[in-house]
């Protein structure tokens, strides 16, 4: 199987170890996986503030990308919703690889049959999905079930984890103190939980949640539950 990590702009600019775990997990379990230089934005940001027709040329760049892999995997269950759920409305030519592209859950779980990666991580750790992971892709327990698995690892379950964070891309700017009452409320949920650790499938969301406990000086770590899966501790 060709499979094709696509990185997506804020772990590019700001978190590649995300994606450096994606790949080092993927390789640990036998699979050889291309980092094509040539992709871009997902246009999830224009599309989503209106700008539709801006988004288009950022479609068709990522199906002359991709199109040629078997999968295509990406640490963001916002950006892999974008994909799935807008691409083939915005242009249907990429229908096709838009079938084939998958946040890592749903790559180890469905496409490679995989839930125990081998990770060892003896943490306390609180598992918050993110809206698009979750209401979009339904990813349902997939996370779950592979952060279960990991040797060490103390899964306790986050109060209100359906609940939104406050994120929202741009509504977090636009709608600031709404955003920051969500956040101030996802907060306490995790401090409650006695967690060392805020795990997600969205670095966007991570971010912002890692702001609002770093303000409350609450001694809780965010990260990418790949970089949990990748061996990172």
């Amino acid at each position: 199987m060709r499979i094709a990590l696509f990185l997506t702009c804020v772990n590019d600019l700001l978190y590649p170890d995300t994606g450096k775990a994606v790949v080092r997990l993927l390789e640990r379990l036998g699979h050889e996986v291309d980092f094509p230089e040539s992709q871009t934005c997902c246009g999830q940001m224009h599309a989503n503030s209106g700008y539709r027709a801006e988004a288009v040329p950022l479609v068709r760049g990522f199906v002359d990308t991709f199109d040629r892999y078997d999968a295509v995997v990406a640490p963001s269950g916002s950006c892999v919703a974008m994909v799935r759920e807008s691409y083939p409305r915005l242009v249907p030519a990429a229908a096709g690889v838009a079938t084939r592209t998958y946040e890592l859950s749903e790559l180890l779980v469905d496409v490679l049959g995989v839930t125990d990666v081998g990770a060892v991580f003896p943490h306390r750790v609180t598992y918050h999905p993110t809206c698009h992971g979750l209401r979009m892709l339904r990813l349902g327990d997939k996370p779950l079930r592979l952060l279960r698995a990991v040797e060490g690892l103390d899964l306790v379950p986050l109060p209100g984890a359906e609940e939104c964070c406050g994120f929202g891309g741009t509504f977090a700017m636009k709608n600031a103190d709404v955003s920051t009452a969500m956040l101030a409320d996802k907060c306490t949920a995790i401090c409650d939980t006695g967690a060392e650790v805020i795990a997600a499938a969205d670095n966007s969301c991570l971010a912002h949640i890692g702001g609002g406990l770093s303000r409350r000086g609450a001694p809780v770590r965010v990260m990418h539950y790949a970089e949990i899966l990748g061996g990172e501790s």
